[in-house]
């Protein structure tokens, strides 16, 4: 049997409206941060419906009674290990407007939170995987998919993972990239920096000190320095270095000269550069403005609410001849019929802990639009959802291998969502 031949198979196993039934059920429950128990309900129920499809399924503790889901389909031997990783949260339903669990349909579209990040790419992984099971269709290598908690927020579900020491020939994170795919995406650093001054009435502001001109000055200094030298600092597979002034705030009204002032920065780092270095460079312009000027007093930390437990936002870097950059690129081309596309505007994802720390060679790829994403009316279109499938169930048979027999199952089709 070709590989070819093999993705038929699997795909005839599971149709359309099962696809989309199990999307529509897990944008149905409610699995953000605002929500008692965040992730549990969603995790619970695909936990139910995995072992109900024969998958070998487990719930990984990490936060109480949150965990992430793990499910398994095991190969004959020989083949690689592909781990396909998706996040279970997903960010609260502010301002939607469309009903944000009511997975509603219309013109060909599926509304509702969580439909393209990223409860839609879980689904069309999940029922590749099903797929692979039902049809009989036993791949040589081992296929995993982790349901994670928390990426929406400290990436707690990727870092156990991680800590628990996952292993894996390739990794695929589904967040949706409109079948482009990202072998790269820069590392993310907050960095505030305050600055201090002194408080005086506004009628005699030579008597005091005030912070927002000293920062003025300081983001003058700085939007002079580091911006033209990241443009400088290049990588094919995920562009420059960046930064952006995302915040700035002080003093508490008109007439009295602010003691204090905060600026907030958003850093993204490529390989080569570290944490340390980045805050270096701001350090080195702070300590320049203060060798000027004695009245200029600021500090630069980084900001506790981006950072993980026990590991930096790294970059993640995936070589362009690695095995599954290799079968990402093949599977694009044969659902799509188009020449694979690479993206280097990604932002960050948990690719960089499984490829940045666990050192699992990992591509970013899905279906749907991120544009879409966090949005007030978030879809995905029916058809990208459906050619998700597709798209994993080639990737599994062309990374993992088939086995040299395969023997039908004996599963039920159709299983209750």
């Amino acid at each position: 049997m070709t590989p070819a031949e093999a993705a038929r198979r699997a795909r005839a196993a599971i149709s359309d409206d099962e696809i989309i039934s199990l999307a529509r059920k897990l944008i149905s429950i409610p699995s953000h941060h605002e929500v008692p128990g965040k992730e549990k309900e969603v995790a619970d129920y695909l936990a139910g419906y995995l072992t109900r499809q024969g998958l070998a399924c487990t719930i990984q503790a990490v936060d109480g009674e949150r965990g992430n889901i793990i499910a398994t389909l095991p190969g004959s031997g020989g083949g690689r290990k592909l781990l396909l990783n998706g996040h279970l949260d997903t960010v609260p339903p502010y301002r939607m407007t469309v009903d944000p669990f009511a997975g509603e349909i219309k013109d060909g579209m599926l509304y509702g939170r969580g439909t393209v990040d990223m409860k839609g790419p879980i689904a069309a992984m999940l029922m590749a995987m099903i797929g692979l099971h039902r049809s009989g269709v036993a791949l040589a290598g081992e296929l995993v998919f982790t349901g994670v908690l928390g990426e929406e927020g400290a990436s707690e579900g990727t870092e156990a993972l991680v800590l628990a020491g996952i292993k894996a020939d390739g990794a695929i994170v589904g967040e949706p990239s409109n079948f482009e795919y990202a072998m790269g995406h820069r590392g993310l650093e907050w960095l505030e920096i305050e600055v201090t001054g002194r408080t005086a009435h506004g009628g005699i502001p030579d008597k005091g000190i005030n912070a927002i001109v000293k920062a003025a000055r300081l983001v003058s200094l700085i939007d002079q320095r580091i911006p033209p030298t990241l443009k400088e600092r290049f990588n094919p597979a995920m562009g420059p270095s960046v930064m952006n002034f995302g915040k700035i705030e002080g003093g508490t009204q008109p007439s009295t000269v602010a003691d204090r002032c905060i600026i907030q920065i958003d850093r993204r780092y490529i390989p080569g550069e570290t944490v340390a270095g980045v805050i270096a460079e701001y350090q080195t312009l702070i300590d320049e403005l203060a060798a000027g000027d004695p009245d200029f007093m600021a500090v630069i930390r980084r900001m506790p609410s981006n950072m993980m437990e026990h590991f930096d936002h790294v970059p993640m870097a995936t070589p362009e001849g690695a095995d599954i950059v290799q079968a990402v690129q093949a599977a694009i081309r044969s659902v799509t019929g188009a020449q694979p596309t690479i993206t280097t505007r990604r932002g960050w994802t948990d690719a960089g802990l499984l490829g940045g720390v666990a050192g699992i060679p990992t591509v970013v790829c899905g279906p749907g639009d991120i544009s879409a994403s966090h949005t007030a009316d978030e879809h995905i279109p029916l058809a990208s959802l459906l050619k998700g499938v597709d798209l994993y169930l080639r990737v599994a048979i062309e990374f993992c291998g088939l086995a040299s027999q395969e023997a039908p199952q004996e599963t039920p089709q159709g299983a209750s969502v």
